[in-house]
């Protein structure tokens, strides 16, 4: 890798990954469950009693415990979580727009950007932090993204970024291709029966795994998103389902980091979603600039130089434009120097 410049070195982290769910909402991840919308009625929930014996508990926190066994029983206890507004703690998206593109650009490229107005498959002009760490010493050919759906690869602008991607969709001409298992290409052109661009999340999972073995990358995008897709159709069941998916693959992927030497107490999670939902019992299957709470949404950190200060109170503001940024932070890299008109890392997640 040759020899770390001085920022660098003065940081733990060597690798950092950055996973993302679409869609699902602060108010799961710091409530659990909520009992209104295990129903019929407002969440479409055939076996409500059942369901609601698996997940709810009159105790928000043993709910979202139950939920979030990763995020409350790990990340609380060794990193942090941002975002509940009970306690003085806000992350908000600041494009406006509360939906995806406009979303994954904020968080990617740390710009806010007006011009994104639609989900359409356009290139995107501007830089991704990953892009940007492609080109840097020591982390070229070592960036890879794994995505779920099938706009990600515009929005990371593969053919420009230069590095490997895997979507299990058709890309832009000139992407490189992430390799993986002939097999599992086969399972994804054969499972597409549920949304017409959006993968099961199981397909993503075994992909980023690949990736991690065969690449050894310092620098990985994993995309979730059944959360979203769930929501959208109204099904409470599976939204829920979903969401406790997302975090098995997060504590599968954290003992997978931590049981790996090249990875082990060198890796940085930062983990995150694209947009709020709206409130129950109606608004939670759908997000947009006429909806308001989709602004509104978490942030968890969990690596060698977060300080281990679990749920965060009475901290300022958090701009979801923040995240590319604190990406290259964890790293020792300045992406502000490179894109100064990209937000600046959260430093409360940075070790001082």
């Amino acid at each position: 890798m040759g020899l770390l410049l001085p920022a660098q070195a003065r940081n733990k982290t060597r690798h950092v990954i950055l996973v993302t769910t679409d869609g699902l909402r602060q108010e799961e991840v710091f409530q659990g469950a909520e009992e209104i919308l295990i129903s019929k009625q407002y969440g479409n929930v055939g076996k409500t009693n059942e369901l609601k014996a698996e997940f709810w508990r009159p105790d928000p926190r043993q709910s979202r415990e139950v939920l979030f066994p990763f995020l409350w029983g790990t990340v609380a206890r060794q990193g942090q979580l941002l975002g509940n507004r009970a306690l003085g703690s806000e992350v908000r998206v600041t494009n406006g727009r509360n939906f995806s593109y406009p979303g994954y650009n904020e968080f990617l490229t740390g710009i806010a950007d007006p011009k994104i107005d639609s989900n359409d498959k356009v290139l995107n002009a501007n830089t991704n932090v990953f892009e940007w760490l492609n080109t840097r010493r020591g982390y070229r050919g070592k960036v890879a993204a794994v995505v779920n759906w099938d706009v990600l690869p515009w929005v990371l602008n593969g053919p420009r970024a230069g590095f490997p991607i895997w979507s299990g969709f058709d890309v832009p001409p000139g992407t490189r291709r992430l390799p993986v298992p002939g097999a599992l290409d086969d399972m994804v052109e054969h499972s597409k029966t549920l949304w017409s661009g959006v993968l099961l999340d199981t397909f993503v999972r075994y992909a980023a795994f690949h990736a991690m073995d065969t690449l050894h990358p310092r620098a990985l995008y994993v995309s979730y998103g059944e959360t979203d897709d769930w929501a959208h159709e109204g099904s409470y069941e599976r939204y829920l389902r979903s969401a406790r998916g997302f975090d098995r693959f997060l504590a599968d992927l954290w003992k997978r980091v931590q049981s790996t030497p090249q990875y082990r107490d060198k890796t940085s999670l930062v983990i995150t979603a694209d947009h709020g939902r709206g409130p129950a019992p109606v608004a939670w299957k759908n997000h947009g600039r006429e909806i308001t709470d989709s602004a509104y949404l978490w942030m968890a950190v969990i690596g060698p130089d977060t300080p281990a200060l679990g749920e965060r109170k009475g901290v300022p503001l958090v701009r979801q434009a923040q995240v590319a940024a604190t990406v290259a932070a964890l790293l020792g890299e300045d992406f502000n120097a490179a894109s100064p008109q990209a937000a600046p890392p959260v430093a409360e997640v940075l070790a001082r």
